[in-house]
């Protein structure tokens, strides 16, 4: 219902309501002193507004203008939805609205009375259609139809100029005729603050048609309200009891990381034998790593702290050693650095391959020969460089690369896990020496050459002292300007590796009659390959021999007393020496 009528719609706009006309539905509030209209009566307002009704009723006639007296324009009336505003006179002023001078008591006499209007009562102002629109019966139930129009005999009150106006009043449909009454019952429910996991419902109502609405939830009708899930509450109690129960773990395991003792096992091992293999360079943390995967220790970090408080820790070397499983950190620590850890292998400096064979193999307690074979038909798979494969004429490619040195060889290990390791250390060493680079700079066709160098220093040389001399009787003899020896090393020690032997006298005839390439009596240059397994210093003096020219050299004692000459009438004097010593 409207102010002109009930039509189709909602209750009328209350003309109390302080936003009556204002905009909310199109219209605009009466100004201060104006009368609305009663009773469904169209009023000659500043706005006119059209038949809200159903669509059989008649819009106004005509369009309505607006005028502007201060520019005496006129613009035409917009008409929206069936509703056709009146003229709006402005002194020149905005806001400002005046009456219809044509609007008369007499119209509004009638309205009180509920009497039709005659329709040339009102001053049209030429507006067509107007005066024909049918007037409305009078609705008793209506609240603003005939018979209270004296009640808007007094002016309204300008809410606008109130409190009441700020934030601006929402439309009729959205305001409440009354408050609701305070509620004793309050539940939050879902979408109050408690969360649907905890209605014990699990959203099960959601979607249902026939479910009660959320006041019948609050105990104003339909079903009761649900109690609350105890298997919920009983989970998040679990959650919270597993966080607490995690967070205690964690905490304790942090202050046992930070400040509590490393786990470590008690007394000096169980009796169960474990062989340890510790690689080279490396420290406390690797050992300890490796010691844990073993069943040695119990953790690292008590072998670190047992090397810490072990003044003579410095002493544990790369190497295997025997212990025991389950043993506290600091005795395994002390056995490492007992001699009864290690069973130690010595290889000796210049010692040949078959002879180190021999060594591994009693060592291993296999049957002799096994190590041999494995090196026969495994070298390749030993990690040999790629300058050391291929070489023609070698007796035993794995020659001059069983590093001397100590390793440990307990019972049950492999042969070929011993040989790996000691060509792995003789490969490390020759390339941190830079065998590659140097044998170019001393003339030498690779550093296979200079490994064959460093043998014959090692095999000829009889003390340290004169490592360096042999290195340059070596690389002069092999001058292409060597007029001395035509390019022939001439040294026993070739002879006999190729004869496996090591004698001091052999005759001339012997000598000249072998054609083997590793004959240096018979074949100018280096034989083709190591004779044996250079040391540390041997390797030293042939990067760096000296330069005296030295191109002789006899043992005149026949074991260790070697002396050098520069020029042949000199050697002989050695040799007479030489034989003078001997009795020959």
């Amino acid at each position: 219902m409207t102010e002109y009528g009930r039509g189709q719609g909602s209750e009328p706009w209350h003309p109390q309501d302080p936003l009556y006309g204002d905009g909310g539905w199109g219209g605009q509030q009466a100004p201060a002193g104006q009368q609305p209209s009663d009773g469904g009566q169209p009023q000659h307002h500043p706005q006119q507004h059209g038949d809200w009704g159903d669509a059989g009723q008649a819009a106004y006639g005509g369009q309505a203008q607006q005028q502007y007296p201060h520019d005496g324009q006129s613009y035409d009336g917009q008409q929206y939805g069936g509703q056709q505003y009146d003229a709006q006179q402005y002194d020149g002023q905005y806001g400002q609205q005046q009456y219809d001078p044509a609007y008369g008591q007499q119209q509004y006499a009638a309205q009180q009375q509920g009497q039709p209007q005659d329709p040339q009562q009102y001053d049209t102002g030429g507006r067509a259609g107007y005066g024909q629109q049918p007037p409305y019966p009078a609705d008793p139930s209506d609240p603003y139809g005939p018979g209270t129009a004296a009640s808007y005999g007094t002016e309204q009150p300008d809410y606008y100029g109130t409190p009441d106006a700020y934030p601006p009043p929402e439309p009729p449909s959205r305001r409440r005729a009354e408050p609701e009454p305070e509620r004793t019952d309050w539940d939050p429910g879902p979408d109050q603050g408690e969360h649907a996991f905890f209605a014990g419902d699990d959203g099960a109502d959601e979607g249902d048609d026939d479910s009660p609405g959320r006041g019948d939830r609050r105990g104003r009708g339909g079903k009761p309200k649900k109690r609350r899930n105890g298997c919920a509450c009983l989970v998040v109690c679990l959650v919270l009891g597993g966080g607490v129960a995690g967070f205690g773990y964690f905490g304790y395991q942090f202050y046992q990381d930070r400040f509590g003792a490393a786990p470590d096992f008690a007394g000096e091992g169980n009796g169960t034998q474990v062989s340890v293999t510790v690689p080279k360079g490396a420290g406390g943390s690797v050992i300890g790593q490796e010691l844990k995967r073993k069943g040695v220790v119990k953790s690292v970090d008590a072998f670190i702290a047992a090397l810490q408080g072990n003044p003579n820790a410095k002493g544990i070397q790369d190497g295997v050693y025997t212990l025991e499983k389950e043993m506290s950190a600091e005795s395994a620590v002390k056995l490492m650095l007992s001699p009864k850890s290690r069973n130690t292998l010595v290889i000796p400096e210049g010692t040949r391959a078959a002879a180190v064979y021999k060594l591994i193999d009693k060592r291993l307690d296999v049957a002799a020969g096994t190590t041999a074979k494995v090196a026969e038909s495994d070298w390749k798979d030993l990690g040999l460089p790629d300058w050391a494969m291929n070489h023609e004429d070698v007796k035993d490619p794995l020659e001059g690369f069983l590093y001397p040195s100590s390793y440990s060889a307990a019972k049950g290990q492999k042969p070929k896990e011993i040989l790996k390791e000691m060509v792995a250390r003789a490969a490390d060493q020759y390339e941190e020496l830079g065998f590659e680079k140097k044998s170019k700079e001393l003339g030498l066709d690779g550093p296979w050459q200079l490994v064959t160098v460093a043998s014959l220093v090692q095999a000829e040389g009889k003390t340290h002292e004169d490592f360096r001399k042999m290195a340059e009787v070596i690389y002069n003899r092999l001058k292409p300007d060597n007029y001395e020896t035509n390019q022939k090393l001439q040294f026993d020690s070739t002879f006999n590796y190729l004869m496996g032997q090591s004698e001091i006298h052999i005759s001339e005839s012997e000598i000249n009659s072998n054609s083997d390439p590793y004959n240096t009596y018979y074949h100018k240059g280096l034989p083709p390959g190591p004779i044996g397994n250079p040391g540390a210093e041997a390797l030293a003096a042939a990067l760096k021999p000296t330069d005296d020219g030295w191109i002789y050299f006899v043992a005149t004692d026949g074991v260790s007393n070697t002396e050098f000459a520069k020029t042949n009438a000199e050697f002989e004097k050695l040799k007479d020496k030489f034989n003078a010593s001997t009795g020959d």
